[in-house]
C-alpha cells in the first residue's frame, strides 16, 4: 500500500468506512431517541469515532512495537478483515453487519461509533497506511479526515438519503463497493505475500 496517493488513499477509507452501509444501522438506533436530540447523538457519535480513527493513527506504530508485531502480519490481517466486511456488504445479513439493534435507550459509542464508523477494518488500514508510508504523515491525515468528513455528512443525512435512494438503492451501492472493497483486499494479501517472498513480484 505504499506510493498510493491522496485521492486513492481517501476512497480506500471511504469505502472501508461504508456510511452508506452504515445508514439502516444508524436509523434503527435512532429510532427511539428523541427527534430533538438525533442530530446532536449523530454528530456526538461521529466526533468519538474520528477520535479512535486519530488514536490509531498516531499511537498505531507504538502499539505494533509494543505487541512485536510484524507489518507483514498487520496487512495480511488487515486483507483478511477487509475480505469479510466486503462480503458482509455484498451479501448482507437480515440483522445487518452488527446483529440486532437493542431496543431504547440512546446508543452511545457502541455500535454507531464503534465498531459502525471506527471498526476493525478502518482502524487496521489507518495502521498499516501510516506503517507503510511513514513520510506522508500529513497527507494521510488528510486522507483520513476527508474520508471521515464524507461519510459524517453521508450519515448526517441518513433519513434523506434512504427516501431518495430507497433501501434498493442504498442496497445496490452497498454491494458495488462492496466488489471493489474485495478486490482491494485480495490486492492487500498478495502485496504482503510478495514482500515475504512466498509468491513472485508482480511483472
Amino acid at each position: 500500500m505504499t506510493g498510493m496517493g491522496f485521492t486513492a488513499v481517501a476512497f480506500l477509507l471511504f469505502l472501508v468506512l461504508d456510511p452508506l452501509g452504515n445508514i439502516p444501522l444508524y436509523l434503527s438506533q435512532l429510532h427511539s431517541v428523541p427527534e430533538h436530540r438525533r442530530t446532536r447523538v449523530v454528530v456526538r457519535e461521529l466526533l468519538v469515532a474520528y477520535l479512535v480513527l486519530l488514536f490509531f493513527f498516531f499511537a498505531g506504530a507504538g502499539f505494533m512495537r509494543m505487541l512485536a508485531l510484524d507489518l507483514d502480519a498487520v496487512k495480511i490481517a488487515g486483507g483478511v478483515v477487509l475480505f469479510l466486511i466486503a462480503i458482509r456488504m455484498v451479501f448482507p445479513t437480515a440483522d445487518g453487519p452488527f446483529g440486532s439493534s437493542a431496543p431504547g435507550g440512546e446508543p452511545f459509542i457502541v455500535p454507531l461509533a464503534i465498531p459502525a464508523v471506527a471498526g476493525p477494518g478502518a482502524l487496521s488500514i489507518v495502521l498499516l497506511l501510516r506503517e507503510a508510508n511513514p513520510d506522508a504523515s500529513f497527507m494521510l491525515l488528510g486522507a483520513v479526515t476527508v474520508a471521515w468528513l464524507s461519510s459524517a455528512l453521508i450519515l448526517s443525512g441518513a433519513a434523506w438519503l434512504q427516501r431518495i435512494l430507497r433501501d434498493e438503492g442504498i442496497l445496490a451501492m452497498e454491494r458495488l463497493m462492496g466488489l471493489v472493497l474485495v478486490i482491494i483486499a485480495v490486492q492487500m494479501f498478495l502485496d504482503a505475500l510478495r514482500s515475504l517472498g512466498a509468491i513472485p513480484g508482480a511483472h
